[in-house]
Parts: C-alpha cells; structure tokens; sequence
C-alpha cells in the first residue's frame, strides 16, 4: 500500500465532502458532531484556533493514488490548555529534567472534552496515521504526540506501538436505556435522590423562569448573542479568558444550527441563563452553560435535566463535558476516558509509563467505588 502524507495549515485547504466522507460517512446526522469539517472550520475561521491561540491547525491526510482515504484533526500545541486530559504535571518535570515539553503535537478536538474517533477513514489505516504523526513529532523536534479523547477501540488496537502509552481518565455520563419519560428514570433512583432531584426541579421553577428548548431554524442570532454573554462570564470565570470567540459563535448559526440544542431561560423577554448542547447520531454533548444572575439549581435544571428530557424524548445518552463529582448523584456516573501518547524522551517515557500503570489501576478502583455510590436502587435477590 503506497500513501501519500500531507500535513495541512488549515481546514479550508481540504474539500469538505473529501473531509467529511471519512469524519461522517453515515447518513443523517454524524455520530460525531466534532470532527465534521464544519465543526473543525468554524474554530479556524473564526480565530478560535490559529495564530496567537496555542493551537496551530495541521491536519493529517493520507491520499491513495489522489483519494483521500485516511484523515486525522491535528494541531501544533504550545501550552495544554483546552485539552481536559491535564499533562501539565508531566510538562514541569521534564521541564525541571532540563527538556523542552513544548511545542508538542495533539490531535484532538480543540475546548471539546467528548469521546470521538480520533483516526478517520476505515481501521486498516489507523496504524499509517500513528506512525506518520509519530515521525512528524521525532523529525521536527516536538516532545510528544497525544491523541486525546479517542475511541477505547483506537487506544487498543494502538497501545505499544513505537512505544505509545495508553491513558485511562474517567468523566461522568448519562446513559439511557430506553426510557420513556423523566419518571421513568426518577423510578430507578433511590427514594432520597429521587426526592432530591424532584425538589432541584421546583426549585428551579419557583423562579419564574420560563425555559425553551432551541435547535436549526428556531435558533436566532439574538440568541447566540445572549448565549455568547453567557459563556464569556463563565469563561473568564473559570479559565481567565474564555477559549471560543465571538465570532465562532456566529459560524454555529451559519453552519451547525441542525447540530445544536441551546436551552434558555428567560426573565420576562430577557434571557438570563442558558446552556449549549451539541447534537450526535447517539449522545448529546452538554458543553457550556452561563447565568446573568445566581438562581438556585437553574445550572441542574438546564444543563442536567433539560438534557435527559431531550435524550429521553430522541433516543440520546448524555455527556455532560469534563469533571464534576456533583453529576453522580444526578444519575450521570463514572466512565472510562482513553488516549495514547507518544514521548520522544526514552527516559521520560519509561517514567510516564510507570505512572500510568498506577494512574490506571487508581481510575479502575475511583470508578468502582463511584459506581458503587450511585443513585441507582441497589437490585435484591433472595436466596
């Protein structure tokens, strides 16, 4: 098998039909909202990632005979912010050791902390892409290629080879068996969460707040600019600055409206709080949330519970974004998390390598142990 290799510097270079041929070959909606051409375009067009942002857009493709038959959404890093699969521990030793941990070579969704594939195009060419990116990272001298958030049948199939190292975090997911209503899943719950989850809902109403549930043509550009207030609060609350420009947010209602849920809520004719959703063939992404104003339990009702009753009513399991111990109790419980990482540094890798075995058989005991805290009624049997 003769391939070609080209390392991009932008979405806009590759067609998107070639592009999403591979990122969204199914029909109807993508399994991956993120990896579409349109998604990975609107963060570059709107400056989002590029110059001056730490995330140098070079995506990976592999051409045979003039066909593009393999793909993968890669960026040149100079800090690890925006990542959610935090390394920076790993950057201040090498760093003390005398190295340089950046630049270094990431592919991964840039501020999207959601599971997806992470090497497009059918599994035969998985190994041609990692070892394209692996020689990419050793002839230009970056310290290291992470693939973040991929598929655990990507962190598989891949683990060991040239020495790459497979990485076990955990997040916190809904899953959704096929439930009929919200009561239906208030129904598998414990007495008490299911009281307290009841009380967070009337609580959030006693607001007066009225709650609508947007997406495609309902969405208008007033209400992107509300959400864009929303999220830059929260954004340089959390972050310093927020991640996404202003302008990204116009590229969703151009592109990706069909793709989106916003949930807002509003005082009156003032929207005051709202949170964005991101629309897949099988999950919906929570992604971010802002408020005007502090409300208690609005944050549970919109991003939590607005989304299971959507997920309920289309079918859908839910991913809520990054970290947060307070969803357990919500119904969302602990999930494994895979990414593999390349380290140039032989030294250095052994000793992210022993780190990852204990960090591994510490997740597997956490999720366990989480699991076991869980909302759910414990099942009986009698002997």
């Amino acid at each position: 098998m003769t391939l070609d290799a080209t390392l991009h510097t932008g979405m806009a270079e590759i067609p998107a039909p070639e592009w999403d041929g591979l990122a969204c070959h199914e029909s109807g909606r993508p399994h991956d909202p993120f990896t579409t051409h349109r998604f990975l375009s609107a963060l570059d067009r709107s400056r989002s990632t590029g110059k001056g942002t730490g995330w140098q857009t070079r995506p990976l493709v592999l051409r045979d005979q003039g066909r593009l038959v393999a793909a993968m959404p890669l960026y040149v890093k100079s800090h690890s912010q925006g990542e959610y699969i935090f390394d920076h521990g790993w950057a201040e030793a090498l760093e003390r050791a005398g190295g340089s941990y950046y630049p270094k070579l990431q592919s991964a969704v840039p501020f999207t902390p959601a599971t997806g594939r992470r090497f497009l195009g059918a599994p035969d060419y998985r190994t041609a892409l990692m070892e394209t990116a692996i020689d990419l990272t050793r002839g230009n001298g970056l310290s290291s290629l992470h693939v973040t958030f991929c598929t655990k049948e990507e962190a598989l199939a891949l683990t060991g080879l040239d020495g790459t190292l497979r990485r076990i975090t955990q997040q916190y997911h809904w899953e959704n068996p096929g439930y009929t209503s919200f009561d239906a899943f208030l129904a598998e719950l414990s007495s008490r969460k299911r009281k307290m989850i009841r009380k967070e809902r009337e609580t959030a109403r006693s607001h007066g707040l009225t709650i609508h549930a947007l997406t495609g043509d309902d969405i208008t550009p007033d209400h992107w600019a509300a959400m864009w207030a929303f999220y830059q609060d929260t954004g340089s609350r959390k972050w310093g600055r927020p991640y996404l420009t202003r302008e990204f947010f116009d590229e969703l209602h151009t592109t990706m409206r069909d793709d989106v849920l916003l949930v807002l809520a509003y005082d009156g004719t003032k929207p005051v709080a709202g949170a964005l959703n991101f629309i897949g063939r099988q999950t919906l992404y929570g992604r971010y949330w802002g408020s005007v104003a502090e409300y208690p339990c609005l944050h549970f009702e919109l991003c939590y519970y607005q989304a299971m009753d959507y997920a309920i009513a289309h079918g859908l399991r839910v991913e809520a974004g990054a970290q947060g111990e307070h969803k357990l109790a919500r119904g969302y419980l602990p999930a494994e998390i895979h990414s593999l990482h390349w380290i140039e540094n032989p030294s250095f890798r052994a000793a992210v390598a022993r780190y990852l075995t204990e960090e591994r058989r510490a997740v597997g005991e956490e999720i366990e142990v989480l699991t076991s805290y869980g909302p759910f009624r414990k099942v009986t049997t009698d002997d």
